[in-house]
């Protein structure tokens, strides 16, 4: 992989809101640009992952990385770089930011179709973006601490058949839908159901529900997301039964207890639904163990890729 190193010339005080990697060079997030003709803006034909930093490393790096490449091999994406190269540019990205707290994403566009070519995907030059950026929390810390109020939204997520979930993707018109109507109900955010009226996820999140002890996680309709990954490790070692299976939204709004879980906030406790309150309107006792097992295991080094370089 050639990469341009004119970047190393800029002051670093120009990456201060986020450094990004497109087209084989380093630039400023407000430089990181895609012509509109690309099939990634225009058909949203892209996929994309986002793994964290928190305290300079990476949390499960590996993870995110194998499932992004099973991403682009499912949408019949090849860019020029490598996992290999990929590993490098994203701790460049670090680097360049220069923050022990980031977001950092990769994408992977579809590209404008060749010259003289015809206007099908197949003779589009993909191509790899990644970003990182200070780090950004879906769901704020004193919302988190309090519980999010959540709504299941009118809109139904939009059908595995149509767009299969376990492929990160750019279709938000539902998540989009219910985000709006989440502002306008006056709550912090919605989960969506399936067609057939069961849990599907958020808008950037997996949802938990806790019943009689058991947390509970959908089994299709959402993304299999590598902090729900961890969720299911820390039940396992903290002795907590947990179950993949259809939830209906009943269930949902009859929980104990509901937590949501994303690379951007970790493990965040609800405390309402359409609402009702659950428990004493504070997290409940297993959303509060998992979150805070998870953040102490983080600052014990759990699963973490440090960063060389990064002061």
């Amino acid at each position: 992989m050639q990469i341009d190193r004119s970047h190393l010339e800029r002051p670093r005080s120009d990456f201060a809101a986020g450094a990004a990697y497109v087209r084989g060079r380093f630039v400023p997030i407000a430089e990181a640009t895609i012509p509109v003709t690309d099939f990634g803006y225009r058909r949203s034909d892209v996929t994309y992952d986002v793994v964290s930093v928190w305290n300079g490393v990476f949390f499960r790096l590996e993870d995110h990385l194998k499932r992004f490449q099973s991403s682009m091999r499912a949408l019949r994406l090849e860019p020029a770089e490598s996992i290999d190269d990929l590993r490098q540019i994203l701790a460049e990205c670090v680097r360049l930011l220069g923050k022990r707290e980031a977001y950092v994403a990769m994408d992977c566009l579809r590209g404008a179709p060749r010259p003289g070519m015809p206007r099908h995907p197949s003779n589009c030059e993909n191509h790899l973006i990644a970003y990182a950026v200070p780090w950004v929390w879906v769901i704020p810390e004193d919302v988190q601490a309090r519980g999010a109020h959540l709504m299941i939204a009118s809109t139904p997520r939009i059908p595995d058949e149509s767009v299969d979930p376990k492929v990160k993707n750019f279709h938000w018109g539902d998540l989009t839908r219910g985000l709006f109507e989440a502002q306008e109900k006056g709550v912090d955010t919605v989960v969506l159901l399936d067609i057939h009226g069961n849990l599907a996820e958020g808008p950037g999140f997996n949802a938990f529900v806790v019943k009689d002890s058991v947390v509970l996680s959908p089994d299709r309709g959402a993304l299999e997301g590598i902090t729900r990954k961890s969720v299911f490790e820390l039940c396992d070692d903290l002795g907590i039964e947990h179950q993949i299976r259809a939830i209906s939204g009943a269930e949902v709004l009859d929980a104990d207890e509901i937590f949501l879980s994303t690379t951007a906030g970790g493990i965040m406790p609800a405390s309402r639904i359409n609402g009702r309150i659950m428990g004493n309107d504070r997290p409940g006792p297993i959303s509060m163990k998992l979150r805070e097992t998870f953040w102490k295991r983080r600052a014990e080094g759990w699963h973490a890729t440090p960063i060389e370089g990064l002061s």
